[in-house]
């Protein structure tokens, strides 16, 4: 086993509270339980001695490994094949059906032969709590206990399994199987009184995978996206519920923790929590797709953050949150795990929850306008939240914050936290009028148009004919490509189109897009990073809404292939082509779907335009 395998050589399966990644060699080396928030069981991509693993492959290490999905589905399968036989491993975990919390959790491992024959290994090292807990170990009538503080585990398999005591108490199972044979172990992740899990059988853990596979493929169908991507838009939709916990409709920004910006460097957080900025605009991303409710149960829980006014400091809203809203997020290090290939840190919580970051009012009320299309509006009490929420900004909105990449340098007066301030005052009028609610619309409207005026002023750098990263400053900033989108400027005007120029310049290389440079615009972190993919997709977006149609669908198509063997993006894109950054990354594929969708609309009026001569 490959001590930490690349970052992209793994899939991801779910069940809608939680998730884990299984590499191509047939190992699970992330998981954690019971929530995506919660301590991990599995963790050996950040410490592969200490962090523990499940590994279920054939015994002959120099198979051939092919990785897929089955279509549609968060179904993995995992091929290995060797002259002596070919085997599978498919991996998943029954999706949750009644939107409750679940302190049980199941992750279903089958194999099979296909031809020939395969001996499959098996190997239990669970780690509980970030592999700081230890755990005892009981094993009888064919069902390996693990118990440690506050949660149980069960191992069940279809073959005999053993105990091995190398270094704590785990269990090891081998099992040979001819062409057509099938066997099966269940991992089973409980509360501390769970019950044991029903006996296992061969027909149990078939009827489980039909049913899975029914349930992704159904919602697949609800898809009404029928442009030029299909296969990679339906994967990004995929992912995203994955990635979404299913009793309160939150969108993680990632299943993982700890994985680097940069190999060996510090750029290493927990992005298993809610931000406000990410769920907003995935509320887009999924009406575009039909995925109604989804969108729906995301806008309720945005609206209930404002009802909450927990924000750090006073502010109406806190930039992150966990799952189910709560707003504590304590930052740790934890020293005995020494990173994925020795990028230490490893931080589990986020003390960016801290920050100030004045663009995620734009965001929310961004979503919430959007949300409007299905009938959402809010309430009375509901409306009152809201305008007392932008009654605040209008006396905060030119504050200095730390703006959107969260960086650790201080804060600044970052031109995109003044657009998206624009944005919700001219969300929050829109919505006023249309509803006809009560609005102080007369300090709105000189908020909105004082915000403008400031911007193209003190955002616009003369040299770089360009709007920058900060008043003053000369740096570009990608999240400025989401002007266009949120109606800033038009995407055609002569000021946006050069600053779009100047980003080409200076940002983009090979139709990859950074976020910022850092060496210009020190953000108070050692280190470089890679190209950021989210803001690729949304340079794709930009250029098709600016009417650069064949550029911008050179560079939707090349980024498709920097995609992972079954279509999964992390956050970044390094020098060499790899993926880094914590995996998958749900902002990444909510803008791929962003861009796909602005992208077919562009193509398709592109050729109308075509026939009308």
């Amino acid at each position: 086993m490959d001590r930490y395998p690349p970052i992209a050589d793994h899939g991801l399966v779910g069940d809608l509270q939680t998730a884990a990644l299984v590499s191509s060699q047939g190992v699970v080396d992330w998981f954690a339980a019971p929530r995506f928030d919660s301590p991990s069981v599995f963790a050996a991509l950040l410490g592969h001695d200490r962090g523990g693993y499940f590994r279920f492959a054939p015994e002959d290490r120099s198979t051939v490994c092919k990785q897929l999905y089955y279509p549609d589905t968060a179904v993995l399968v995992t091929r290995f094949m060797s002259p002596e036989g070919v085997g599978e491993v498919f991996d998943f975990m029954p999706p949750d059906r009644m939107g409750t919390p679940s302190e049980r959790h199941v992750l279903v491992r089958g194999v099979r032969a296909v031809r020939g024959t395969v001996r499959f290994a098996l190997e239990c090292r669970p780690r509980f709590d970030y592999g700081r807990a230890t755990h005892e170990l009981d094993l009888r009538d064919g069902t390996a206990t693990f118990r440690a503080p506050g949660v149980t585990a069960h191992l069940q398999s279809t073959f005999p399994l053993q105990v091995d005591g190398r270094d704590a108490p785990d269990i090891r199972g081998a099992v040979t199987l001819n062409a057509g044979e099938v066997a099966a172990a269940v991992f089973t992740v409980d509360g501390p009184d769970g019950e044991l899990p029903p006996p296992l059988t061969p027909d149990s853990v078939t009827e489980q995978l039909w049913e899975t596979v029914d349930f992704w493929q159904r919602w697949v169908r609800g898809s009404r996206y029928h442009g030029r991507w299909p296969g990679m838009v339906n994967r990004s939709a995929i992912t995203l519920k994955l990635l979404t916990y299913a009793p309160t409709g939150a969108p993680i920004a990632a299943a993982t923790m700890g994985l680097p910006e940069q190999v060996g460097g510090e750029r290493n957080w927990d992005y298993r929590y809610t931000w406000v900025r990410d769920g907003s605009l995935s509320v887009r991303a999924l009406l575009d797709l039909g995925f109604t409710e989804e969108a729906a149960q995301f806008t309720r829980w945005l609206g209930d953050r404002l009802w909450s006014h927990e924000g750090v400091g006073g502010e109406p809203l806190q930039i992150m949150y966990r799952v189910d809203g709560d707003p504590e997020l304590t930052e740790e290090i934890l020293e005995h795990l020494e990173g994925y290939r020795g990028s230490y840190p490893v931080r589990a919580g986020n003390a960016a929850a801290d920050q100030l970051q004045l663009d995620i009012y734009g965001e929310a009320l961004y979503a919430l306008a959007e949300g409007r299309e299905i009938g959402m509006r809010a309430g009375y009490h509901g409306w009152k939240n809201l305008a007392r929420t932008l009654d605040w900004l209008a006396d905060s909105w030119d504050r200095p914050d730390e703006g959107v990449w969260e960086t650790r340098g201080g804060r600044n007066d970052f031109t995109f936290s003044r657009v998206m301030s624009w944005v919700a005052f001219d969300r929050g009028l829109r919505l006023a009028a249309e509803f006809s609610r009560p609005a102080d619309t007369v300090r709105w409207t000189a908020a909105r148009d004082a915000i403008l005026e400031q911007v193209m002023e003190r955002g616009w750098n003369e040299k770089e004919q360009a709007l920058v990263q900060y008043y003053g400053g000369d740096v570009l900033d990608a999240s400025l490509l989401l002007i266009p989108r949120v109606g800033f400027l038009a995407p055609r005007t002569e000021s946006w189109l050069s600053t779009l120029d100047a980003m080409e310049r200076t940002l983009v290389s090979d139709s990859l897009v950074y976020r910022y440079d850092p060496e210009a615009s020190p953000d108070g972190l050692r280190g470089s990073e890679g190209t950021f993919s989210l803001c690729t997709f949304l340079y794709v977006d930009a250029l098709a809404r600016a009417g650069r149609l064949r550029l911008a669908r050179y560079a939707f198509e090349k980024m498709q292939t920097y995609a992972n063997h079954v279509g999964l993006f992390a956050e970044e894109i390094g020098p060499s082509g790899e993926q880094l950054g914590n995996f998958p990354q749900a902002f990444t594929h909510l803008s791929l779907i962003m861009a796909a969708t602005t992208l077919d609309d562009a193509l398709d009026d592109a050729l109308d335009r075509q026939r009308d001569y």
